[in-house]
């Protein structure tokens, strides 16, 4: 019997390669058979993250790119493609953010968060359907969005929140364009992440990011924040064949967030 969550030999481009999520997808499909095409823009992760792949046994490429470049990712993909072969799966996952209050950002801060998390995230998509387009396969692509593009968060999120929620309509109308060539395009929503990017975080606030996390873990009925692998694992079923018959979907990976009222109460 095939297995449905079988990678053997698939194609996958996962932008962000090198952080905490996009590591952990890597680490995940990588271990059920894909071939990893990395990308990120920092060099020094990118090497990291490869040396940490191959050790285990994991087929990876890596490629420098600013997912917010036009010509870079324009330049990027034929690269896979004579590296590796025509990509089967994109996971949409490099991100960029600011806590700034709207009224405080500037223009150059707004350009920068939009360019890569949201503007990045259609480059990479049109450049990854224009291989398979023309290879005449199947495709698909997973999308890293966030509850934050579904409901306010505050606390100067602003301009993150409004290119996330750019990118949950993005994923629905490119399942509609592209659902009879035969692309799949679907988003995961996390909430709060424990990324070493929050880790690093917590470290640094001390005390004002205890009391925030308390505060956070309030709203998420499943009481933690969620782990790089929670993520992996959503995007592990969005890509393989058990999702074959979804398209356009936004899937909250958020301990119950999203469903959960601002004034309600957990239990009775």
């Amino acid at each position: 019997m095939k297995n449905i969550f079988d990678f053997n030999n698939r194609i996958v481009v996962v932008t962000g390669g090198a952080g905490g999520i996009g590591m952990a997808v890597c680490r995940q499909l990588g271990s059920f058979g894909a071939r990893i095409a990395l990308i990120d823009i920092n060099q020094v992760a990118i090497d990291a993250a490869v040396e940490e792949l191959k050790t285990l046994g994991i087929d990876v490429q890596s490629y420098v790119c600013d997912a917010s470049i036009e010509a870079q990712v324009d330049a990027t993909y034929p690269k896979i493609a004579q590296d590796m072969g025509t990509p089967d799966i994109l996971i949409n996952n490099a991100a960029k953010g600011i806590h700034t209050p709207p009224q405080d950002t500037t223009i150059e801060e707004w350009n920068g968060v939009i360019g890569t998390s949201l503007t990045g995230y259609f480059l990479n998509a049109r450049a990854f359907s224009r291989l398979v387009i023309a290879a005449k396969k199947p495709g698909n692509v997973v999308n890293i969005a966030s509850i934050a593009g579904s409901s306010a968060i505050g606390r100067g999120n602003f301009a993150y929140s409004v290119a996330k929620g750019g990118v949950i309509q993005m994923t629905r109308e490119l399942a509609i364009e592209w659902a009879s060539l035969g692309i799949r395009v679907n988003a995961i929503q996390p909430c709060s992440v424990n990324t070493p990017g929050w880790r690093k975080w917590i470290e640094a606030e001390g005390e004002a990011a205890r009391i925030l996390t308390e505060k956070l873990l309030t709203g998420i009925p499943l009481g933690r924040v969620a782990e790089p692998e929670d993520i992996a694992n959503a995007v592990h079923y969005l890509a393989s064949d058990a999702a074959a018959m979804v398209t356009g979907v936004i899937l909250p990976v958020d301990g119950g967030n999203l469903a959960f009222n601002a004034g309600g109460t957990l239990g009775r």
